[in-house]
């Protein structure tokens, strides 16, 4: 895109040119999904990268598997100047910008790499008012007037995804909405590190697309650091969710139980889950069809919400008609 010249959505062209924006503390997106598009790395600059984690499953990807066709991430701002001239040097990336605002004219997309829901807003609005296509790292938002303001730009059309990489795991993805092996699903039970603010998402993307929409109640009977919720469905599954902080050794287990039957499963891949989630970003650039229904992702943050806002009051039972 040109300076002065309308965006034109989908976009028709041979290369994509995105800006990675944005970094907070203990998320390193930045480094790992601008490797994964651009498919290229500097192997002494990656060995310097803070997340072990990326070094160690970027580092076991064959040379061949980097990289998605016909994007690049050219251009990189995060709120610490210095991060952004190291996620450069990771990543090849040619431009570091001064100000995230400084990339419109330059990209046809942006992605917002952060995962405070409460900042999204603030973030995303240069980019939304200036009709470029943007994705939202995990989770889009965390309150009512948030989620509100997030729908009215889509309903007026604004070009707008945000989605957690476990909705993309592959582990996962052969039980989606294909579950009869095990008669009635009856209960499912998911472990996750971190907070619920943050990785709660990653919980609920997990399950999902494996029951569909239709989410009725969410209690969370638990505190800051060991969120314990209980979600009920309105095919009549019970779903117990589990997000304590450092329980880093449960992270991504999930137990699918039916009346005929029952499977255990654990996360295992971050590379393919990630690469999945923004080759699905590419494609919507280009078809205007998003991976995630925003029906979807409405229901979603809503269950975000409620699993806050039930244990802002002391495990209240919240019922997402009520949030409508």
């Amino acid at each position: 895109m040109v300076k002065g010249q309308e965006m034109v959505f989908p976009i028709k062209k041979d290369t994509i040119r995105l800006a990675m924006l944005g970094m907070t503390e203990g998320n390193g997106h930045p480094y790992s999904w601008s490797i994964i598009i651009n498919g290229r790395y500097d192997p002494a600059a990656l060995a310097k990268c803070p997340y072990p984690a990326i070094i160690d499953y970027i580092s076991k990807q064959p040379a061949n598997t980097l990289g998605i066709a016909g994007a690049e991430v050219t251009h990189v701002w995060t709120d610490d100047p210095g991060d952004a001239v190291q996620v450069a040097n990771v990543a090849k990336i040619t431009n570091v910008a001064e100000r995230a605002e400084d990339v419109i004219g330059h990209v046809d997309a942006v992605l917002v790499a952060t995962d405070k829901g409460e900042e999204h807003v603030a973030r995303c609005r240069p980019f939304i008012e200036a009709g470029i296509p943007v994705f939202v790292d995990k989770p889009l938002c965390n309150n009512r007037t948030d989620l509100q303001i997030f729908s009215k730009w889509v309903a007026a059309g604004k070009p707008l995804i945000s989605s957690s990489a476990m909705r993309f795991s592959k582990e996962f993805a052969p039980y989606h909405r294909a579950t009869h092996e095990l008669g009635k699903l009856r209960h499912i039970s998911f472990t996750m590190a971190k907070s619920w603010e943050t990785y709660g998402i990653h919980s609920l993307e997990a399950v999902f697309p494996i029951v569909g929409p239709g989410f009725v109640s969410v209690q969370n009977t638990g505190d800051a650091n060991r969120n314990v919720l209980h979600l009920q469905h309105r095919d009549g599954v019970d779903i117990n969710l589990v997000n304590i902080y450092d329980l880093a050794g449960g992270a991504g287990m999930m137990t699918l139980a039916g009346t005929q039957g029952g499977v255990q499963l654990r996360f295992g891949d971050t590379f393919h889950a990630f690469k999945s989630q923004l080759a699905g970003f590419i494609d919507y650039l280009r078809t205007g069809i998003p991976p995630v229904p925003w029906h979807e992702t409405r229901e979603l943050m809503q269950l975000v919400i409620a699993g806050i806002e039930s244990r802002e009051q002391d495990g209240t039972r919240i019922y997402l008609k009520d949030l409508e």
